[in-house]
């Protein structure tokens, strides 16, 4: 809700600017999708390493 209310101010001052932002935006997006595929992928190794790491101290009765 606030970024629309700031889009709103940003059209009435600046509509061009609004308006490129507009048609901007869905660009960058599928731009930078790739790169948030890329890091939930590395985030799921880092998770598994982790849990590779720790098993044997849970296996021997650890804390969680």
């Amino acid at each position: 809700m606030p970024t629309f209310i700031l889009w709103l101010l940003l059209l009435i001052f600046c509509w061009p600017l609004a308006l490129l932002a507009l048609v901007l935006y869905p660009l960058v997006w599928l731009i930078l999708l790739p790169f948030r595929l890329v890091g939930i992928a590395v985030e799921g190794v880092f998770a598994f390493l982790r849990a590779l790491i720790m098993l044997p101290a849970r296996v021997l009765g650890g804390r969680a």
